[in-house]
């Protein structure tokens, strides 16, 4: 993966003078500092954090500093992909800060005295109001959760939610456009729902596919077109080993596992989509194999007859470039990578690698290309 490495000096006596961190293409801010996460910083710095629970951390920013200041410090990350930056980060500072993979908070152990979280433009406002209400479960009574936001990310919103959850919310700085706001843990909590999931069921193909899926993923509560076009393609057989990368919530797994006698791995870098992908094999009454990791990493000593992807075009090109490669050097001898992407972007710069390139299928926005080592 492209990506860079950002210095930030610290400016407090506690840890390095400066800190480094590396990014890459498919996090936050790759070329700069987030200015929510840097504000957070500011504004925790010198409050005795004991110890901090980091809310989707992106790369790493607020743990890693935090960790020469607090008795202890968890990062936690939907993506396998920013866990790994997480961690890589942490020990290039010497930081004491372990990270953990995870969709749910209520999966983890609670009792921090202090959580942050810095809810991204993008993300869903149920699902950023499900993560301030889990990161409140996870403080002890009294615990202090900070919350940065901007205008843009639905900071209003959020203030209203820890109102409503904590009786009491206010705001400890601003700038930028952005303010930090901090509420207390009532010593009685019980966290709402604001993020349920999605049961339907989609015909591809000719095939019945019953699909889970959440707000916040890829298409979540229909099936893509490009997808649909990829599943008519697969040309799946008995016998075969079926990897579906960057599965979403499984539909061409469960397809594939539909139409042939075959077995199927399910592998995304969103713990959010595995979750979902795996309620989608059991509704399917299929018996495959989900696992998160970025990109090919969970399944890298394994080889299959067709790997099926529709990947994450958004997320740049050492994204696109690590999953195609990835997907080649999984492939058996044999074997055949089947990919859809949209007609107007080139493909052909990421699949250099292969022996032999063509053109499965065109629709009216996508394309089917079939890759061979």
């Amino acid at each position: 993966m492209t990506g860079d490495q950002l210095e930030l000096g610290a400016h407090v006596p506690e840890g390095p003078d400066t800190y480094r961190f590396h990014t890459a293409d498919g996090v936050a801010s790759v070329e700069a500092f987030r200015a929510a996460e840097l504000l957070l910083l500011r504004a925790i710095h010198g409050t005795a954090p004991g110890d901090h629970l980091s809310v989707q951390s992106n790369y790493g920013v607020v743990g890693v500093v935090l960790a020469a200041s607090a008795a202890s410090v968890r990062m936690t990350e939907a993506s396998a992909r920013r866990a790994r930056l997480c961690r890589r980060n942490a020990a290039v500072n010497g930081a004491a800060a372990r990270t953990t993979v995870v969709a749910d908070l209520r999966r983890i152990d609670g009792g921090y005295d202090t959580a942050s979280y810095a809810p991204e433009s993008h993300t869903p406002i149920e699902v950023g109001k499900q993560r301030i209400a889990d990161s409140l479960t996870a403080l002890r009574p009294d615990g202090r959760l900070f919350v940065a936001a901007t205008d843009g990310a639905g900071r209003s919103r959020y203030e209203r939610c820890l109102t409503e959850l904590t009786g009491d919310c206010r705001t400890v700085t601003t700038a930028d456009g952005c303010s930090v706001l901090v509420a207390q843990r009532p010593a009685s909590f019980e966290p709402p729902r604001y993020v349920t999931p999605t049961r339907f069921e989609v015909g591809v193909d000719g095939a019945a596919v019953p699909l889970v899926t959440v707000p916040g993923m890829f298409a979540a509560g229909r099936l893509d077109d490009g997808t649909r076009l990829l599943a008519a393609n697969a040309t799946v057989e008995d016998g075969d080993r079926v990897l579906d990368l960057c599965c979403g919530a499984g539909p061409l797994g469960i397809h594939a596992g539909t139409v042939a006698d075959c077995s199927v791995t399910l592998t995304d870098d969103s713990r959010v989509a595995t979750r979902a992908a795996a309620c989608s094999l059991r509704a399917a009454g299929i018996d495959g194999r989900v696992v998160t990791a970025d990109g090919v990493n969970g399944v890298s000593g394994e080889r299959f007859d067709r790997v099926l992807c529709n990947p994450p075009t958004h997320a740049g090109d050492g994204v696109l470039a690590s999953l195609l490669d990835g997907a080649r050097r999984v492939l058996r001898a044999g074997g055949v990578l089947l990919a859809v992407h949209h007609r107007d972007l080139d493909f052909r710069p990421h699949l250099r690698g292969y022996g032999s390139v063509t053109v499965r299928d065109t629709g009216d926005e996508h394309v089917v290309v079939a890759a061979r080592p």
